[in-house]
């Protein structure tokens, strides 16, 4: 059995590893390969398994052994799955892992924002502690989270997990969704009316015909004055052009972000240095516990396929 990663810098490191795949076969693993470069390494492959790789007709063409593809992500939208239907290669995601991490690390970004953590640390290194007139410089401004409302667009596994430490918080909770769910504590609302009355909104709806660029210039100029726009779901689910307008036109009160449509970031992104924007690079989902969950789930997903009980299967 012939074990290809395509592109294991993007989960691996010196803490996680991949060895617990080396019971299924021979594995082969490389760092990160370029579009041009994957047919031929995957040309022998029994087994892919990958993250944000782009395997469609062109990638795959001569992989004529391959009859499983696994995921080191939840999405797979990177996937040709017609072509892997129509030629018998199996697909299969990892779905819940990253519940957890994603939900703390919203908090992380909403909390930094509130709290301005990094810049009052910032203002003690730099000595301006040891020379301010008081015990308590208000240097920057400090708002609780308690009474706020916060919005929550998608109400999947993550969504629920944002939900329950906003409750912590004493904060008021509505989402709006695909599908609208009944959930104690949470007020099921439209789009609009989520917009209109949240002080916080968070994304975490997947990325779809639905809902890309569905945070346009009209969606922000509906949130409310001073609001704050959270993403960690995907890039492509708002309008740079539009945030940035929203941010420097002072209409929204910051944003927090660790997805852009192109990742990494380009060099002239236009969110860089942006107005009230926190930026992270899209590592929500990537504590040490949750990378080696999920390769616990990888794991398991290629010998529920080999034994004939495919797991998490997309296709």
């Amino acid at each position: 059995m012939k074990i290809v990663l395509t592109d294991a810098q993007t989960v691996l490191d010196d803490i996680v590893n991949a060895d617990v795949l080396n019971r299924f076969g021979e594995v082969e693993s490389f760092g990160l390969l370029k579009y041009e470069e994957v047919a031929e390494k995957i040309a022998d492959a029994d087994i892919v398994v990958c993250n944000k790789t782009l395997l469609d007709s062109h990638t795959m063409r001569l992989a004529k052994n391959l009859k499983y593809i696994g995921l080191f992500a939840t999405g797979y939208n990177n996937i040709d799955l017609d072509y892997c239907t129509k030629n018998g290669i199996t697909v299969c995601n990892a779905g819940s892992y990253s519940t957890n991490a994603v939900a703390q690390h919203t908090f992380a970004l909403i909390l930094e924002h509130f709290n301005h953590t990094a810049e009052y640390n910032r203002f003690v290194q730099d000595g301006k502690w040891k020379r301010s007139k008081t015990f308590s410089p208000f240097v920057y401004p400090l708002n609780e989270l308690a009474g706020k409302t916060l919005g929550i667009v998608g109400l999947g596994n993550i969504g629920k997990a944002v939900a329950k430490i906003a409750s912590a918080f004493d904060m008021n909770v509505i989402a709006s969704s695909r599908t609208p769910k009944n959930i104690d504590g949470i007020k099921d609302v439209s789009f609009d009316e989520l917009l209109e009355t949240s002080d916080i909104v968070s994304v975490h709806c997947p990325l779809n015909p639905q809902s890309e660029n569905m945070f346009d210039k009209n969606a922000f100029a509906k949130m409310k004055q001073g609001a704050l726009f959270v993403n960690t779901a995907r890039g492509g689910v708002m309008v740079e052009e539009d945030l940035l307008e929203a941010l420097e036109s002072g209409h929204l009160g910051g944003a927090a972000i660790d997805t852009l449509k192109v990742e990494p970031m380009v060099e002239d992104c236009i969110l860089m240095g942006a107005k009230n924007c926190i930026i992270t690079p899209h590592i929500a989902w990537a504590p040490v516990e949750t990378r080696e969950r999920l390769m616990g789930i990888v794991s398991d997903n290629i010998k529920n396929f080999l034994n004939g009980t495919p797991t998490n299967k997309v296709n």
